[in-house]
């Protein structure tokens, strides 16, 4: 199963920080794509920076036309929203198996969204963040499996009880976003 995250209503003044957050979380709960609606250099450049160093196979791309992406999608398409049925009801009814394109918003989404999709999921019905909405339901998604994932970076993290302990790989540097080992 391949998850892409669409990021739907990108602000440039606004929201370079939360979208930057937004590609990390996904890179790092095991989703293989961030696609945008909108263009932004800065943060597609300090995704793929992140990436570089850190390893893992996620790209980083934009779509002119979000609504021809969307309905283009061939496997299951999840808009991630407040207003939408509580994630711990829905998960049974996702096929694990399907691909997936998990739709936020960084701004109010057009309502047209809500009918273009196979499923719309509420972590909780509550105003929050897109960033913990997404993390949520892709631990919920992966089962927590995702949080074991091997990234093969440059820099890797050797796990402490106390204190911060990271290591440069000369070994890998430069082949892990080729071929995703």
């Amino acid at each position: 199963m391949k998850v892409t995250v669409l990021r739907l209503g990108h602000r440039h003044a606004r929201d370079k920080r939360i979208s930057t957050h937004v590609g990390l979380t996904a890179r790092a709960f095991g989703a293989s794509e961030l696609v945008f609606d909108v263009k932004d250099t800065h943060v597609v450049d300090s995704i793929e920076r992140i990436t570089k160093d850190w390893g893992g196979c996620f790209t980083v791309s934009y779509t002119p036309n979000w609504r021809k992406y969307v309905s283009d999608f061939n496997g299951e398409r999840i808009h991630l929203t407040m207003y939408g049925l509580n994630v711990n009801d829905v998960m049974k009814k996702v096929d694990s198996k399907k691909d997936k394109l998990v739709i936020i918003g960084g701004q109010k989404v057009p309502s047209e969204i809500y009918k273009m999709v196979d499923f719309n999921i509420a972590i909780g019905n509550q105003p929050h963040s897109e960033v913990a909405a997404l993390a949520v339901f892709l631990d919920r998604l992966q089962a927590g499996k995702e949080l074991g994932g091997k990234f093969h970076g440059k820099k890797n993290i050797i796990p402490q009880a106390h204190g911060k302990k990271v290591v440069e790989d000369k070994i890998n540097r430069g082949i892990n976003n080729l071929t995703g080992k």
